[in-house]
């Protein structure tokens, strides 16, 4: 029986392992008995025991690492029923709780469960978080979009280079049209001359005519 599969189960003593989920509810087996029953969302809440924190006067800590701290501890569970043994042994077993928000009642269901935990030699671990599985995967990724850039970067440059020729070229194309069109305009404001020079010769001519009458 697995750690991450066991779970509290409001309105129920003692621990439950979760056998089937439902739209409704579940289906859980007990520890103390090993019954099985189907238990309604509308009445209970389930809390999976690798979930559960405790307050401590620090940061909130994981309840395995409570439940470690017990079995490093040894000796003689104290008895549920005695508030002041149970504060006194966890005074002990992890000084560091928060008493002022830790109730007895959660003292009590931590002794409880940590039995049942030993009498089923059940081994108090977390399952390991998913999150490490996928990180190799992910620096996988950036490395391909590492050797990726510089390629991207290269095509870049290439087409920058291949470029810049013809960038060039098309200003000598551009400086050698230049004169050209300086040259026709030249010839265009030339050709009102010649025709100047016609009149003046046609003139003479014109006033000779008239004399001879």
């Amino acid at each position: 029986m697995e750690y991450s599969k066991l779970v509290a189960v409001t309105g129920l003593p003692g621990l439950y392992e979760l056998i089937n989920s439902k739209n409704d509810g579940a289906i859980v087996r007990s520890l103390d008995d090993n019954s099985t029953k189907f238990a309604s969302s509308r009445i209970h809440n389930f809390s999976h025991l690798e979930s559960i924190e405790v307050y401590t006067v620090g940061d909130n800590v994981n309840l395995v690492e409570i439940f470690h701290a017990m079995d490093k501890a040894g000796g003689t569970l104290p008895d549920g029923k005695d508030n002041g043994a149970l504060k006194k042994y966890f005074e002990k077993a992890y000084p560091e709780l928060d008493f002022e928000r830790v109730y007895a009642s959660d003292l009590k269901k931590m002794v409880k469960w940590f039995e049942i935990l030993k009498k089923k030699n059940i081994e108090i671990k977390l399952s390991e978080p998913p999150a490490e599985e996928e990180t190799p995967v992910v620096e996988e990724v950036k490395k391909v979009a590492e050797e990726k850039a510089p390629k991207k970067k290269a095509a870049a440059k290439k087409e920058e280079k291949e470029e810049a020729p013809k960038k060039k070229e098309a200003k000598k194309e551009t400086a050698a049209e230049e004169p050209v069109k300086e040259k026709a305009a030249a010839k265009k404001k030339a050709a009102p001359k010649k025709e100047d020079k016609a009149e003046k010769e046609e003139a003479p001519k014109k006033k000779a005519a008239a004399k001879k009458k």
